[in-house]
């Protein structure tokens, strides 16, 4: 989903706005360490991701649900041979998602892998920060790949973490 025309430029003044009533509320705070325009930039660049994240989460695009599992391939462009291939694993996949993790690593996942949300949106949507859900992430996909292994979908690849 493309953000264009009034929507764009209501979120950009928004933001604008936003940003500016952050870098006067915290102007005395500024040391001259660095130019003005770098300290006061970092207020608008977080008041930008932070507005679009929120847009991108309130709007989504066509979330999967269970059924649209069967659909991944297609998103990876695999030819029908591959893709025969990859539903086994893909279903394999699917089942570990439903027992091996957590409920919130479940929806970090599922957010963050199959839906497309941008961290950041994410970040906002459960009010945590970005290292908490990039580690959630990481357990979740590490307990999946530990699934895939033991069942034996994966090849069990120590070399990868020498």
């Amino acid at each position: 989903m493309e953000l264009t025309g009034p929507e764009l430029d209501e979120l950009a003044h928004q933001a604008a706005a936003d940003a500016l009533l952050a870098i006067t509320g915290k102007l005395g705070q500024f040391r001259g360490e660095s130019r003005f325009t770098t300290w006061a930039y970092n207020f608008v660049i977080f008041e930008v991701s932070a507005k679009i994240g929120r847009h991108f989460w309130r709007h989504p695009g066509v979330p999967l649900d269970a059924e649209d599992w069967d659909r991944l391939p297609g998103r990876f462009g695999f030819d029908p041979a591959e893709e025969a291939e990859w539903r086994d694993l893909l279903a394999a996949l699917h089942r570990a998602v439903d027992q091996e993790l957590t409920a919130r690593q479940r929806r970090v996942f599922v957010a963050i892998v199959l839906n497309s949300v941008l961290l950041d949106t994410l970040v906002i949507e459960m009010a945590s920060n970005r290292n908490a859900i990039y580690k959630t992430l990481f357990d979740a996909r590490r307990k999946l790949r530990a699934a895939l292994v033991a069942n034996p979908y994966l090849p069990d690849d120590h070399s990868r973490r020498s």
